[in-house]
Formats: structure tokens, sequence, C-alpha cells
């Protein structure tokens, strides 16, 4: 009846049992055309199930740049200080060392406009203490050499005078024993002499010669032992004046000494002071020279931070945003952790940037249209804040990115991975599959692991 099947009702027997209702029955054309579809599309979904389709690993990123150089930076003035006037205006392009803004001094320190000559007029009175010092330390060495000189002279001198006097000694002790000697011969002829006057030898007037004769002796003898006793007496003078001498020179070679330690020390402290003084005129220089906030690098100025003539900033605060001159522009992906084993540097992607027109077919790059390609630089070693790892892509050779893309613009990305099934693909992703990698692949990914292992 609906014409679905190849046994068909003839003519003849509808005629024979008069089945009226039944020869006003027809097949209609619009279920044979919707069969013939079906079909059609059944046999076209067979066939793309059997197409290659590329597998992928998605990321959403931003623009940035791949040098930190060429990414935006902020301006700080080293100083702080009060804003006397702005030299740009935000959006203008300024060139390295141009002028941003003027500060002027807003510190007590340094607020006196004559503080260089002043520092100068102390750093000149302290070099001139310092020649002070060093000729005071001249002096006192001459003076230290003098007496040195001096007290070797007056040793010498002295050692000498002892020499003397103990030679004086020496000579006296012999006079006084010769003289002692004399006095007891003396004697002895005296005693012999009363013996003969007694047997009438000798007369009473060779009697009293001899007398007179050993008091001579005697007399000698104590000269002699006094001129002894004056001898030894000049021999303690000498050695206590050599004592002296060397107690006296020492003292004051003591003295210079000190002054001249003294003078040691006050000349170090002098050129401390000097040094700290010489320091302070540099930055002093240095910080005048940073009144004026100049431009690190050539780029537009994004942002001013700070506005107004007169407002006070504080040092290192920012003042601009300064966006670099034709930047090496790059694009930051982030992908699942999962993925990243899968990512080598090299790898192809495709970038579809925001309000960049785009058809994007993932499995399919070569029928998309309005994306750019790109290629893996850069692979973070640690995970980001989002949990998720980042991936640096810059420009594919030969596949120019457009110039109106600008830092900080949203993109999305695919990592180009290796071609399986389009079925293939279906049964992976419902079954949660990571992608699937050639074997080439894995060698290549596995080889690297190793050699970084033993490195």
């Amino acid at each position: 009846m609906l014409n679905i099947t190849r046994k068909r009702v003839n003519d003849e027997m509808l005629d024979k049992y008069n089945l009226h209702a039944l020869s006003t029955l027809s097949t209609p054309k619009t279920g044979r055309r919707f069969a013939r579809w079906m079909q059609g599309v059944m046999l076209i979904l067979i066939i793309i199930m059997f197409l290659p389709w590329q597998q992928n690993i998605s990321g959403t990123g931003t623009v940035t740049a791949l040098s930190p150089g060429d990414r935006p930076q902020t301006v700080q003035n080293i100083i702080g200080g009060r804003i006397e006037g702005w030299y740009v205006q935000e959006g203008d392009f300024v060139n390295a060392g141009d002028t941003l803004a003027i500060l002027s001094e807003a510190k007590d320190e340094y607020i006196d406009p004559q503080i260089m000559s002043r520092l100068q007029e102390q750093a000149q009175a302290k070099q001139e203490g310092i020649e002070g010092y060093n000729a005071k330390i001249d002096a006192l060495s001459g003076q230290l050499a003098a007496l040195r000189d001096a007290l070797d002279f007056s040793l010498e001198k002295a050692r000498n005078k002892l020499t003397q006097a103990q030679l004086k000694v020496v000579s006296d002790s012999t006079d006084l024993d010769a003289l002692r000697t004399n006095y007891e011969i003396t004697k002895n002829r005296l005693s012999r002499y009363e013996e003969g006057y007694k047997s009438g030898l000798f007369s009473l007037t060779d009697l009293e010669s001899r007398r007179l004769k050993v008091q001579e002796e005697s007399a000698k003898v104590i000269s002699q032992q006094n001129k002894l006793a004056m001898a030894r007496q000049e021999l303690i003078n000498a050695r206590i004046e050599l004592n002296s001498l060397r107690a006296e020179y020492q003292e004051k070679i003591a003295k210079s000494t000190s002054d001249r330690s003294s003078a040691l020390s006050s000349l170090a402290e002098a050129e401390g002071e000097l040094s700290k003084l010489r320091n302070k005129y540099a930055s002093v220089e240095i910080r005048q020279g940073n009144y004026i906030v100049r431009a690190p690098q050539s780029g537009y100025v994004v942002r001013a931070m700070k506005a107004g003539i007169g407002e006070t900033i504080k040092e290192g605060e920012t003042i601009a945003t300064l966006q670099p001159e034709n930047p090496n522009i790059a694009v930051e992906l982030y992908v699942n952790p999962m993925d990243v084993p899968l990512i080598t540097p090299g790898r192809e992607v495709r970038l579809e940037f925001d309000g960049w027109p785009a058809l994007q077919f993932a499995g399919w790059p070569g029928v998309s249209v309005g994306t750019f390609g790109g290629k893996v630089a850069v692979i973070d070693r640690v995970g980001s804040a989002n949990g998720k790892f980042r991936l640096l892509v810059q420009p594919k050779s030969g596949e120019e990115w457009p110039a109106a893309i600008r830092q900080g613009s949203g993109v999305y990305g695919w990592v180009m991975l290796s071609d399986v099934p389009v079925w293939y693909e279906i049964w992976r992703q419902l079954n949660g599959f990571p992608p699937n990698l050639g074997q080439a692949e894995i060698d290549k990914i596995t080889s690297k692991s190793t050699e970084g292992g033993k490195k």
C-alpha cells in the first residue's frame, strides 16, 4: 500500500474483487524523497566517519610579547618629589630618553639650591684637614727618627762613660792592692827596725824614719780606698744615667708614637668623612639628574597614573605605562595539565583572535578561514595560578599575523597533533581518552625526557 515492497497488487485483482478504496491509494513522492535523502545522509556520514581528523588540544589566552622587554612596562620615578610639569599626553609616541615629566625636590635634606657648592666647600675643607694631618704625621715621623738617633748616640755615650768608670774602678782597685802590699812591707820593716833598735843595730833616727814611712803608706792606702769608693760611686752613677737615658728617650719616643697614631687615626677618620662627602656629592648630582623622568625606551604612552601639577609622589611610584615600539608579538595559551606531556616546542598551533572574523574546523585546519598559524616556542616548567600551564606561541614562518593585533587581546588556539579517523575521535571524546600520538612522536618525547634525566 505504501509502495515499499516489490510485490504489488495488479489491476486484474482490483477489477475482480472490486477493490475501489485500494485503487484510490498511492505512494507519496515526499516519502520516497525523504527515504532517498536519508540514505544519502547516512552514506555521507559513513564516509565522513572514515575521513582523517587532526587531533588537537584547545586553549585560551591573550596576546603578549615573546621578549619581556617588548611587554608593557611601568615608568617609575627613582626619587620622590613634586610634579612640576608633564611633557607628554596619553597615546603620544616617545623615543628613548625623551622627557615625560619634571619633578622638583620635596625633601628638606636636599631642598637647598646651593647644596652642590656647600658639599664642595665641605669636601675642600676636609681635604685641607687631611693635608694638615699628613704634614703632622710626617713631622712626627721625623721626630721619631731623630729621637731614635739621639737615643742611640746618648746610649753609646753613656755606655762609654760606664766603661770608663768600670776601668777606673779596676785601676783604683789595682793601685789599692799595690799600696796595701807596700804598707804591709813597710810594717814588716818597722818591726825589724824596732828589734834592731833594741839590739842596738839601728839608731832612734832610723826607727823614727821607718815609723814615719809606715804612716805615709797608711795614708796612701786610706787615700786610695777613698779614690776606689769614689770610682765605684761614679760607676753606679754611670749605670743609673744609662738607665735614665733609656727610660727618658723611651718616654719621648712613646709620646711621639702615640701622637703619630692619633694623627693617623684622625687622618683615617677625615678620609672616611671626605669619602662620605664625595659619595653624597655624587648622589646629589645623580639625584638632581633624576628630577627629569625620561622614557626608558621608544614606545607609546598608554596611561598616566598621576595627574595634575604640584602632586607629590613617592620614591619608586609608577607615574605612567609605556608600550614599547614594534614588539615581537606572541600568544600565551593556557592548557590543561593532562595535555602538557603531549606538547613539544615547535608544534603547529592554529589561532583565532578576538575581533577577527574566522571559521574554524579544529580537525580540518586546511578548510578553516580567518585563523593564523603559529608554533610553540616555550612551555612553562611550572603551573600558573589558575592551575593550567602556559604556552608561548610565536608566528609561524611565512604566515604573518595581522598588524592590528594589540597586546592583551583574547585568543583561542588549537595545538595540532596527529591524524586519526573521525569515528576514532568521536569514540575517544565519548570515553574521555587523551589524544593519540604516533609512535614516532612518542619516541621523540621519550628520547627528550631521557636526555633531560641524564643531564
